[in-house]
């Protein structure tokens, strides 16, 4: 059987839907959202499989359509919620994943069927997660922007999944692939980078000061990630850390999840394939929560120039049980 595109689209957040307009009135109004989900897949060439509650799953036979369609999704949905109360919000998040199916008695099964609901339930709302077979089928003719995650772990799978982030925001600039930053500057770069911004990473008595030409950098376990983190709770590649349009960010590409508080606040913030702006000085919990005061944490400050030379690479990661 030829391959096809599998795509899970879920709704987030209709539990508090189902608080807010009861029971009966909550299922009216996601039955409509997921039925219009089916339309629009179906506009694109897309056969609805089975509607799952909150979601839907969709097989296509062409590939370049089935992430057209996932990108039409987000942003006539992001649209469509952008007015709407608070309480009625609801997100969506896709999972997309290439390869052959078994269909039986009105059901599809498979390694592809597998993977596009993992990653559906791995990606954050608004986002949308493809495996590589997606993104290698699209070719270099495709107007899609795409962004690697690396290998992930998905639940179920012996071996990691490589996985994709399709930037499907017009705003987002990216490329088909993080590309890694060099970890050592020489000392013709020590002077170009004299007063740029830099992100400084410490654990116990070892401090790295990372400039912004240095970045992206990956945080885990992969003894590749520019920042090994040797502890069991900690992917393999767990989150990354860049520099974009003037701001410093981390992003969580994990299983378990990344969480992150500033000093001068008493506010967490939890991720979960998701990215926030490091606005002020603070800490990174990987894989476990703050609360859990064994979780390997990464102490962050900012610096514009200061001191220590940039040149220096210590990786550094704090574990509180120290």
């Amino acid at each position: 059987m030829a391959d096809v595109t599998v795509v899970f689209a879920d709704l987030t957040g209709s539990t508090g839907v189902f608080e807010s307009l009861g029971n009966a009135r909550a299922t009216q109004a996601i039955t409509r959202l997921t039925q219009w989900i089916g339309k629009v897949c179906a506009a694109h060439g897309g056969r609805v499989v089975k509607y799952l509650g909150d979601g839907v799953l969709v097989i296509f036979g062409n590939n370049e359509a089935a992430v057209t369609a996932a990108i039409e999704l987000q942003r006539l949905h992001q649209q469509r919620v952008g007015e709407w109360p608070e309480s009625m919000k609801m997100g969506l998040q896709i999972g997309m994943a290439r390869g052959e199916i078994v269909e039986q008695a009105g059901d599809c099964f498979g390694d592809a069927v597998n993977l596009a609901s993992r990653l559906s339930d791995l990606s954050g709302r608004e986002q949308i997660l493809a495996t590589r077979g997606v993104i290698e089928q699209l070719g270099d003719t495709h107007d899609v922007h795409a962004r690697c995650l690396g290998l992930l772990e998905i639940r179920g799978r012996t071996e990691p999944c490589e996985v994709h982030r399709i930037e499907w925001q017009a705003e987002i600039q990216s490329d088909s692939l993080t590309v890694r930053a060099a970890l050592i500057l020489g000392a013709d770069d020590a002077h170009d980078a004299a007063g740029q911004p830099r992100i400084e990473l410490s654990w116990l008595d070892a401090h790295t000061a990372f400039t912004q030409n240095q970045l992206p950098i990956f945080l885990g376990r992969d003894a590749e990630a520019q920042f090994v983190i040797e502890d069991p709770r900690v992917s393999r590649r767990h989150a990354n850390i860049e520099y974009r349009a003037g701001k410093f960010y981390v992003e969580d590409v994990s299983s378990y999840g990344t969480w992150v508080r500033f000093f001068d606040t008493k506010a967490v913030i939890a991720l979960r394939r998701q990215e926030c702006v490091l606005m002020a000085d603070g800490e990174i919990a990987l894989g476990a929560p703050f609360e859990d005061f064994t979780a390997p944490t990464v102490r962050f400050k900012f610096e514009t120039g200061g001191s220590a030379s940039p040149a220096t690479i210590a990786l550094a990661v704090r574990s509180s049980r120290a």
